[in-house]
């Protein structure tokens, strides 16, 4: 007789173990390793030969390859993210942290892709259907064609999604809820969530349909479950924000159809998510111009300009070992930028306390910001303003020098568009004269101290 397989799965990262152990090798997370069935049966015997195969069409590399169809959303920020809208027979896998808005977003999305005439359904495991439809009408969309079906078993969605004219997109909300009959093993186990993301994908691309699944993250930011979720998805994109800000970011980090490095800003107000079509303007909105330690930075998020405000305080330190607090940005890269404004630059900051925070609750990926933390420690430091109407941009080295970075005719003409004058950036940048903007070019940091310090 069969004898059924079982595995020891971590519940955090995925990783399979021969045995049962304290903690995972792979995260390196204490007791999250439980013991699963596999799923499948394994034959006692050995040696069984592999099936024969069947043989396979091969086609050239060359060739016309027409572009996918799009599915528009309404929602121009989530299709902006996405590529140009859903792709049909695609799975999305969106996360975020609980209460950052992942159902409030893609509710809005499918309502106003309903009032296009597709058809919808809105999968709830988590929420009951009189919750749905209150969430419905705080957001001003319950008269949306939009059907909701709440249910967790995979068998029984796969039944009613096929069950009459096949939909158009259908939601998942959220994938730590199903559970398939065939695992013996509770919802929420790696078995569970990779056998239901399994079956929902093979359904999306028998059907056209596309297929969205609501993921939570864990406590380092990941998406909850195996790595092999990301893997079998399309597209994968990320909520972000701090729920203390209104200001809420979504960014792909994977995309079959798509460019994985375009965000979409949406703003949490009473009536739900509401795009923000100009961010920098909002972002710039309440910038504080007088105060030492304020600099804009002029970033890149995608194919768009944003201009955001760094903020920085230098204080004098009653603590043994000053204090490092950082908030939007890699707080290595801050060591290292005052690693180099002491050693190369000649500035004493060591004993100081140092806070940086980026205003607005948006998160800094990229090292052109290096100059503009530089500039705003530089100014608390020596409680000089910097110009109200300055940018700066550029990539600090160890070696003190100010390094260009791309697409700087971009981020001018975006600091142009807001009233900007000036902008400080490094020499050798490939950028042409803006009308009306006045470039300072910097070759080190000594520079900088320097230019800023004669004001």
């Amino acid at each position: 007789m069969a004898k059924v397989a079982t595995i020891f799965a971590c519940q955090t990262c995925g990783a399979v173990h021969s045995k049962w152990s304290g903690r995972c090798d792979s995260c390196s997370e204490w007791n999250s390793i439980t013991e699963e069935a596999s799923g499948a049966p394994v034959s006692g015997a050995k040696g069984q030969a592999m099936p024969k195969g069947r043989a396979g069409n091969l086609v050239p590399l060359t060739g016309d390859s027409p572009q996918p169809p799009r599915t528009m959303t309404g929602i121009a920020e989530f299709d902006r993210v996405t590529g140009g809208g859903l792709v049909p027979g695609s799975g999305v896998l969106i996360g975020g942290d609980p209460g950052i808005g992942k159902s409030t977003l893609l509710l809005q999305a499918m309502a106003s892709l309903a009032n296009t005439g597709a058809r919808v359904i809105y999968v709830s495991g988590e929420e009951a259907i009189d919750q749905v439809r209150l969430r419905a009408e705080r957001l001003g969309v319950a008269q949306s064609d939009v059907l909701l079906l709440a249910e967790t078993n995979v068998s029984d969605i796969i039944a009613t999604m096929r069950d009459g004219a096949g939909p158009a997109v259908v939601v998942i909300d959220s994938i730590q809820t199903l559970w398939s009959p065939v695992i013996e093993s509770a919802p929420g186990t790696v078995s569970q969530l990779r056998a239901g993301s399994e079956a929902l994908i093979r359904y999306a691309k028998q059907s056209g349909a596309s297929v969205l699944l609501v993921g939570h993250v864990t406590k380092d930011g990941q998406i909850a479950g195996p790595k092999v979720i990301e893997h079998m998805v399309d597209t994968v994109l990320y909520f972000e924000g701090d729920r203390g800000h209104q200001f809420r970011i979504l960014r792909a980090v994977k995309n079959r159809f798509g460019p994985t490095d375009e965000i979409g800003v949406f703003e949490m107000s009473e009536r739900g998510l509401q795009e923000v079509d100009n961010p920098s303007r909002l972002l710039m909105g309440t910038r504080e111009s007088t105060t030492p330690g304020s600099a804009v930075f002029a970033g890149m998020e995608g194919t768009r300009p944003l201009l955001m405000e760094v903020q920085a305080l230098v204080s004098p330190s009653s603590l043994g070992t000053p204090r490092r607090a950082v908030v939007g940005w890699d707080s290595n890269r801050l060591a290292m930028v005052l690693a180099v404004l002491e050693t190369r630059a000649g500035i004493t900051i060591g004993a100081h306390d140092v806070y940086l925070n980026v205003a607005g609750g948006v998160r800094v990926r990229e090292p052109g910001a290096d100059l503009a933390v530089a500039a705003a420690l530089v100014s608390s430091l020596s409680g000089i303003a910097l110009p109200a109407e300055a940018v700066f941009f550029g990539e600090v080295a160890l070696s003190g020098a100010v390094r260009p970075i791309g697409q700087s005719e971009l981020r001018l003409k975006e600091a142009a568009k807001l009233g900007l004058t000036r902008a400080v950036i490094a020499d050798g940048a490939e950028a042409s004269r803006i009308k009306g903007v006045d470039i300072k070019a910097l070759d080190d940091l000594s520079s900088l101290a320097a230019w800023i310090t004669s004001r």
